[in-house]
């Protein structure tokens, strides 16, 4: 069955299914004899353009013969649930922060892990892909201030899981930053110091860009759109078909995941004017570090 709705949670499940056949040492020819089915929809099923069958029996087959824990088979179970579910959603998909189930998976995580090209606009918040451990404690303290340490810590880790994709040289990073996120203090000034000091030092890598758009520009449209990151994909590895790009939209309750072609057109139209008005790269730079002298003297 190919969904026509949002493609996200299947696009996860896939990979991950993925990820463990090749642990168990399986071909996907054997792994789609265990399922009685052929090689073109197992591959369609890893590359995430088929929804998994209405019932459980696939997905508990392939786990007994990948031999997963049964915490992994719990969350594998969860996740084909909810593709099955996010796929009748007709192409958007919003999730809530709260009422979570243990088992959940991180849907941004995953897209981080499997795009090619990250572009980012950030009005107030750095984005947490350029985000310092203190920075990111900070915010986290004021977003959920009675959350239990190790939790917090936990957030903190995962966060940095995703950054460490910085690392990949075929992975591209393009930050377009409001003055005002440089600007917003979080944590105190030897934090921001810190921050600011990394902004400029991943933005010389040359997978990463980090332009910032100052006050002094007038009336552009990022101060409308708010917040957000394209993430663009590669051929998908079996049936080298292009992934839908995707738009994610960070709110205080949730995050809403956009795939339909004219939203997020429009969102690619933005990310146009705001090259158009951002600072170069060392102009931004040389911004950042005005700013932290500002601050610090």
């Amino acid at each position: 069955m190919v969904a026509e709705g949002s493609t996200i949670a299947r696009r996860a499940l896939g990979r991950q299914l993925q990820k463990l056949r090749k642990k168990a040492d399986m071909s996907q020819n054997r792994a789609a004899k265990v399922l009685g089915i052929s090689p073109q929809t197992m591959a369609r099923l890893e590359d995430g353009l088929s929804v998994p069958s209405t019932n459980d029996l696939y997905m508990n087959a392939l786990c007994d013969h990948y031999g997963v824990s049964d915490e992994k088979r719990r969350a594998i179970l969860a996740m084909a649930r909810e593709a099955r579910v996010s796929a009748k959603n007709g192409g958007g998909w919003w999730r809530p922060h709260i009422d979570r189930p243990a088992n959940d998976f991180e849907p941004r995580a995953f897209l981080d892990h499997a795009a090619r090209r990250l572009t980012a606009w950030h009005v107030i918040l750095l984005p947490e892909i350029v985000q310092t451990p203190d920075y990111r404690r900070a915010v986290a303290w004021t977003t959920w201030p009675h959350l239990p340490t190790d939790e917090l810590d936990n957030r903190i880790e995962r966060v940095a899981e995703r950054q460490r994709r910085l690392d990949d040289s075929t992975f591209t990073v393009e930050i377009l930053l409001s003055e005002a996120a440089i600007r917003e203090e979080w944590g105190g000034p030897s934090v921001m110091a810190e921050q600011r000091r990394f902004l400029v030092e991943i933005g010389h890598r040359p997978n990463v860009s980090i332009r910032v758009v100052p006050f002094r520009t007038r009336g552009h449209l990022g101060a409308l759109v708010g917040s957000f990151s394209l993430l663009e994909f590669p051929l998908l590895p079996h049936t080298r078909f292009v992934e839908r790009p995707i738009v994610h939209v960070e709110e205080y309750t949730g995050d809403l995941y956009l795939e339909r072609s004219a939203e997020v057109d429009r969102y690619k139209a933005a990310i146009s004017e705001l090259r158009r008005v951002a600072l170069s790269e060392s102009d931004s730079s040389a911004r950042i570090l005005a700013i932290s002298d500002e601050y610090e003297n």
